[in-house]
Order: structure tokens, then C-alpha cells, then sequence
């Protein structure tokens, strides 16, 4: 254990601190650090004052700095308990990962403009945590987002536009920070950030990527995020979102809008989703999603294990193959039954799927409730249930997860954990 004197001057680089674990006295983890909040002033150098860190279930809480005893290596060690009231940013503080990484700021001294890739925070002999470095590089990135240029450290007062505008902020500390995160982890961090800091994060990615973290946002978020991104590029990711998500998402959005970005999308993936969006939101057409793995009956067990494989199919859906005559594309040929794909991986590659149909389940059609499918859905321990017209036809097929999310609350991605009155409302009412 460092002494007092030694733990007064310890720097602290923040890009180094994000992921360390947080414990508590007693030696226990409560979570990881996931930002440093700060205060820029006018006049005096900035402050410090806590951590955003992350607990069980995704929650970001703040940890004021001055109940942090010690910051060593690998490990965080509080004085207490962490309140795990859900962190909201006030106007006055500043994000250092979200915010302030990949700022452009200009010299005092005149001689150009740097990025800040780093900062230092120390504790004073007053026991306040201060900003007192900023590690920056001259230039920008080069090919293939490789960064060069000089870097060196300097003063918070050695530069001016620590506090500047959006667009003096690139992104590639905080995508650094986003790599490797699933797709509802990877919409959290983004619904944390200003909608001009969620736009430039969006630019710098994929419209797959893009698309899956949009699935995972709130009505409203999403909305927003949408509506900032130029037209042509919202429409990109619409065509890249699973065709439910995406009639829900325009939906929501100003028909006007709407309307621009269905002329936009790839005509068969509008089509999808303008027919979705003709059935009732709770109802088994307003759940299901048009694009399961749909096989005819002659295809084989290696063909469905082969789609099932696929990254860009969902783990609920890919669970299951409905089993149809042609045509293929929904609305198909006549429904025949389904494989389940822990019955397909005790056959035979070469087994035919007709040969191992399950048929043995209730119809559901597209009118049919919301309580309906979660009744079937929990009967059966299903994953998926087809959804069929009046003719027998595949119309597409609901997941577990859809129900989910349309049984939760508006507002379940930043609700407590424990269920909520509004969710088991809807349920029984469903």
C-alpha cells in the first residue's frame, strides 16, 4: 500500500482506468470504471470529481472521487458502499472518455492545433482530483485510421477549446472503447452521449453494426438517431435491420420522414416493412419478422445447420427452420411444419427436412394477440412460432425476443431490475 504522501501525486491516465475493477473495502468487486466525470471552468483548472462505473446488469452509477481511497494497478478501493442510483449527466460536467478524447484543441503558444488522446487526473494536497495533463498528438490519422504525428503532454491552461463544440471532436478513442461490444451494450454507451456525439460515432460505423445497436435503443432514442443521419444513410440501415425492428422504427418516425426513407430502402426490404406495418403493434403480425430460415422440404440437415450458422440471424430465430413449399419469400408456398435445431443435430447431415417435421402445433395468425403467441410460446418451449394466413401460407414468425421487448415497459433499459407494475399491467391485459 502506497503511503500518504505518494498517493497525493498519483497520476492517473484515464484511457489506462476504463475496464478497472471497483472494489469495495471488504475486498469485493462492485463493477468496472467506464468514464471520469469532469468540471471545466472558466477560470482555474478543471476538476475531477467521480467515475461513471458500470454494476451487475448494465448499470452505470457515479462514484464520487472523494470516496475512492486508492487507485493502484488493476484495482479501484472505495470507502463504502456504492449508491446505484442510475448516473445522468448534468449540463456542467464533462464525459472524459465520451467527451473529451479526440478533442481538437489549439496551443496557446501558436503553434497549431493538437488531439487530445489522454488525460491525466492527480489528487492535491487538499485531497481534490484535478485535470492536470493532457497527453495530445499533432496531425491526424493517417491510412486506415493509423494515428501519426508528434505526441507529447501538456497543461490544461497551455490550450484553449477544452470546452469547444461537437465538431471539434473525433471518434476514435470512443470507438476504441466500443470494439468487441455486443449489440445492446453497444446501444447503452451510445444512448449515454449527446445526439451530436451519437452521430459522429454513428459515421464511423458499419451499417450492420449500426443497424443491430439501433434494435437496441429506446423509440425515442432510436428516433433521434435516426433523424440526425442523412437520409440515404438511415435508409442503409433500415435495410440492414431485421424487417419488425424496422417497421417499428418508422412508424415512430414523422410521416414525412418515413415516407422519404421508404422511397429510399431496397424495394423488397420497404415492401416488408410497409406490410408490417399494417398489422396492430400487439398483435402476432405487428411481432413477427418476415426473413426466418425458411427451407423447402427436400433441403437437408447440413442446409439448415449451414444457415443457422449465418452471424446476421438472430440466436432465437435461428433455433428453428420453418419448412414450406415453394415460393420461399414470404407469403411462401404452403406451411409444412417445423425443425428444431437440436432435433436436426441428432440426424444426419444428408437427412431430408420433410422426414423430420414437427406439425404438431397450433396455428397462429397474423390478428392473433400478443397473449396468444406467449401463451404457445411458454406451452410448447419454443424460441419462434410461425405465423400463417388464412391459406395456410407463411407469413413470417415471431420470436421470444420480440415478445419481450413489446411485454416490458417503454422505459425497461433504464428501469430497476426487478419487474415493474407497468409490465405485469400489460402482460395480464394482453
Amino acid at each position: 500500500m502506497e503511503n500518504t504522501k505518494t498517493r497525493a501525486t498519483l497520476r492517473v491516465f484515464v484511457a489506462r482506468l476504463v475496464g478497472t475493477t471497483v472494489f469495495d473495502p471488504l475486498g469485493d468487486a462492485v463493477g468496472k470504471v467506464h468514464d471520469v466525470v469532469v468540471l471545466i471552468r472558466l477560470r482555474g483548472q478543471p476538476r475531477a470529481v467521480g467515475l461513471v462505473i458500470e454494476v451487475a446488469g448494465r448499470r452505470r452509477v457515479f462514484l464520487p472521487l472523494s470516496r475512492v481511497t486508492a487507485i493502484e494497478p488493476g484495482a479501484v478501493i472505495t470507502t463504502g458502499l456504492v449508491n446505484i442510483r442510475r448516473f445522468e449527466k448534468r449540463r456542467v460536467e464533462t464525459l472524459v472518455v465520451g467527451e473529451l478524447l479526440d478533442r481538437v484543441v489549439t496551443l496557446r503558444d501558436g503553434s497549431g492545433q493538437v488531439t487530445i488522446r489522454d488525460v491525466a487526473i492527480e489528487r492535491d494536497r487538499g485531497m481534490d482530483w484535478k485535470v492536470t495533463r493532457l497527453f495530445v498528438q499533432r496531425g491526424s490519422s493517417g491510412p486506415l485510421g493509423l494515428r501519426r504525428g508528434e505526441t507529447f503532454t501538456v497543461r490544461p491552461d497551455e490550450v484553449t477549446g477544452l470546452a469547444g463544440s461537437a465538431d471539434q471532436q473525433g471518434a476514435t478513442a470512443l470507438l476504441a472503447t466500443m470494439e468487441g461490444l455486443k449489440p445492446a451494450d453497444l446501444a447503452d454507451v451510445l444512448s449515454d452521449l449527446p445526439l451530436s456525439r451519437q452521430l459522429e460515432v454513428a459515421a464511423e460505423l458499419s451499417d450492420e453494426r449500426l443497424a443491430d445497436a439501433a434494435e437496441e435503443l429506446s423509440d425515442d432514442d432510436a428516433v433521434a438517431l435516426l433523424s440526425g443521419l442523412d437520409a440515404a444513410r438511415a435508409a442503409d440501415v433500415l435495410d440492414a435491420m431485421q424487417p419488425d425492428d424496422a417497421a417499428d422504427l418508422v412508424s415512430a418516425l414523422p410521416a414525412s420522414i418515413a415516407a422519404q426513407l421508404l422511397d429510399l430502402m431496397e424495394p423488397e426490404e420497404a415492401e416488408d416493412v410497409r406490410r408490417l406495418m399494417t398489422y396492430d403493434e400487439y398483435t402476432a403480425g405487428g411481432l413477427m419478422t418476415t426473413e426466418p430460415i425458411i427451407l423447402p422440404p427436400e433441403a437437408t440437415v447440413a442446409t439448415f445447420l449451414a444457415q443457422a450458422r449465418k452471424a446476421e440471424v438472430p440466436p432465437a430465430l435461428a433455433a428453428v427452420a420453418f419448412v414450406c413449399r415453394p415460393p420461399l419469400e414470404s407469403p411462401t408456398g404452403r406451411f409444412l411444419g417445423m425443425v428444431h435445431l437440436q432435433r436436426a443435430l441428432r440426424e444426419r447431415p444428408q437427412q431430408l427436412l420433410g422426414s423430420v417435421l414437427d406439425k404438431d402445433l397450433e396455428e397462429v395468425h397474423a390478428d392473433d394477440s400478443i397473449g396468444t403467441v406467449t401463451r404457445l410460446l411458454a406451452t410448447y418451449n419454443l424460441t419462434a412460432l410461425p405465423v400463417l394466413d388464412d391459406a395456410g401460407r407463411l407469413l413470417g414468425a415471431v420470436s421470444v425476443d420480440d415478445v419481450l421487448d413489446h411485454l416490458m415497459p417503454d422505459d425497461w433499459r433504464e428501469a430497476d431490475d426487478a419487474v415493474t407494475d407497468e409490465m405485469i399491467e400489460r402482460s395480464a391485459n394482453a
